[in-house]
């Protein structure tokens, strides 16, 4: 008899039969053994005198068979393997193949085939399986986050098909749970569905464990894991502790990756695509009634029941203000001395051209930091994408005329300061051909060097000699003779020669080549 249990029937069972008189035919049949096993078993149950009264007990019973039918083991081949198997150990342990370490064994005389080598194997993958300990926590104690794809629904925006995740957090000692659709995972996105989450729970865990995911962590370590700032920031303004799962350990959060696979087979299965809005105003009534109103499996009781009845209660109360999404970046200043945050420009001061900055931007304002956390520019946020948000104190003062003083400002200045000067850069702007806006804006400079009153006498006395020039009026200016006679040309000094001796003086009487001085 090689085994004391034949497909997988307990030996009681079969003494059972043999007391109710039951033939060795029909026990093997039903009991799904060998007919030769009954009999063998029929006849051991006689010698020791149990064909009838009440069986020992299972321990009792064992015990006997151990001391009066030792199990005969049935001779074996000597394996091929044999005087391989600690070295084959050591190769699968090191996430060996079982083809590699054939080779490996091959070059050391193995002589025997694949199979062999693939039987121990099995053999050490049916050792003792790794041990898990379920952690329960008290409520109000712990919330559990996860995305969890669910194929696409509709944009409302562009009725375009879009790939779609979904948002769930679970309530860890109730299994109550929020679920939000959205079309990416940004940290504005991560944000707004926090702050969505906590108002429908109306409270706050004491701590939220969350994936590895970039729009929650920066840097996944084990002991030292780096938080992207707009959630910490998040956290603070909620009270609750950030508590990132290890890397490659998704089983930290099991009750929320149980959630998502029940959203995903119960509300997702069988549902036609609909739009992102519909299918998030359907969910969040399905978190009240259907999944709401289930007895869970393991806690078989009602989540939303326990919900309501105690750990509501346990929550932290939410702040007195919504939090302000505020997204930090890191972005480098251009050499035109602006940012560029979510598809809009924000100026910083020029020093810091080239230079790694922080920007934290809210839904109303947008602030600009060193790596140091000194606040550098303020500005309001954008209205649109491609919007220039510019503080003229962070641009180069020698730039600014460029920027700033367009056709409509130079008039205005110009007829400040006088009617002659209004009317020269009125004649100026006029030129259907050349672009004289850059002249103009050079004319109403001289006004660093000159007061109004002598460019004005400049300007009447270049329109008297009909020649209103920048460069004219420049020559009156520095010759001084705004103030002279209106009779009295404006001296125009000579051109200058490019030669002051004659050829002659240079060359000799004869310049053709017939007397060379």
């Amino acid at each position: 008899m090689s085994s004391r249990r034949k497909g997988n029937v307990d030996i009681r069972s079969i003494l059972h039969h043999i007391q109710q008189g039951i033939s060795d035919r029909r026990t093997a049949k039903e009991l799904g053994v060998n007919r030769r096993t009954v009999q063998q078993y029929r006849k051991w149950a006689a010698e020791q005198g149990l064909l009838t009264g009440p069986l020992p007990s299972p321990e009792q019973l064992q015990e006997l068979l151990k001391r009066t039918l030792p199990e005969k083991q049935p001779p074996q081949n000597r394996s091929s393997v044999t005087g391989y198997a600690e070295q084959i150990i050591k190769l699968h342990d090191a996430g060996v193949e079982v083809a590699a370490i054939v080779v490996r064994l091959q070059e050391q005389g193995y002589t025997g085939g694949y199979y062999p080598v693939y039987r121990l194997v099995r053999k050490l993958a049916a050792r003792q399986p790794e041990v898990f300990v379920r952690v329960e926590c008290k409520p109000g104690e712990e919330a559990q986050v996860d995305f969890g794809y669910v194929g696409y629904l509709l944009d409302p925006k562009t009725h375009e098909r879009r790939k779609a995740w979904a948002f769930v957090m679970t309530l860890s000692w109730s299994r109550h749970i929020y679920v939000e659709f959205v079309f990416d995972q940004k940290v504005e996105s991560w944000l707004r569905l926090h702050r969505n989450a906590l108002a429908f729970f109306d409270g706050v865990p004491e701590r939220i464990v969350i994936d590895n995911l970039k729009a929650g962590i920066v840097k996944a370590t084990r002991d030292d894991p780096q938080v992207q700032y707009a959630y910490l920031e998040c956290a603070e303004h909620y009270g609750f502790r950030v508590a990132p799962c290890r890397p490659a350990t998704p089983e930290h959060k099991g009750k929320v990756e149980s959630g998502v696979h029940y959203v995903k087979r119960n509300f997702m299965a069988g549902r036609e695509m609909t739009d992102l809005h519909t299918a998030n105003h359907a969910v969040r009534q399905w978190c009240l009634t259907t999944a709401g109103k289930r007895t869970h499996g393991t806690t078989k009781e009602q989540p939303l029941v326990r919900f309501q009845t105690t750990e509501q209660a346990a929550l932290r109360a939410l702040p007195a203000t919504h939090y302000d999404l505020v997204i930090w970046k890191e972005v480098k200043l251009h050499r035109d001395c602006h940012v560029v945050f979510e598809h809009a420009y924000y100026s910083a001061p020029f020093r810091l051209v080239g230079q790694q900055l922080r920007i934290q931007g809210g839904s109303c304002e947008v602030r600009i930091y060193t790596q140091g956390y000194e606040l550098v520019a303020t500005h309001e946020r954008a209205e649109r994408p491609g919007q220039r948000m510019t503080n003229p104190h962070h641009l180069p003062t020698e730039k600014l005329d460029g920027l700033f003083v367009d056709r409509p400002l130079c008039q205005t200045t110009a007829d400040a300061i006088g009617p002659a000067a209004a009317q020269v850069v009125r004649q100026l702007l006029a030129d259907p051909v050349v672009e004289r806006l850059p002249t103009v804006r050079r004319l109403l400079k001289l006004r660093q060097n000159y007061d109004d009153a002598r460019i004005e006498a400049a300007c009447h006395r270049a329109l008297r000699f009909g020649d209103p020039t920048y460069g004219t009026v420049k020559r009156i200016l520095e010759t001084g003779q705004e103030q002279a006679p209106l009779n009295q040309p404006p001296v125009i000094p000579a051109p200058a020669h490019t030669f002051q001796r004659t050829p002659a003086d240079l060359f000799g009487e004869q310049v053709g080549g017939i007397r060379w001085n």
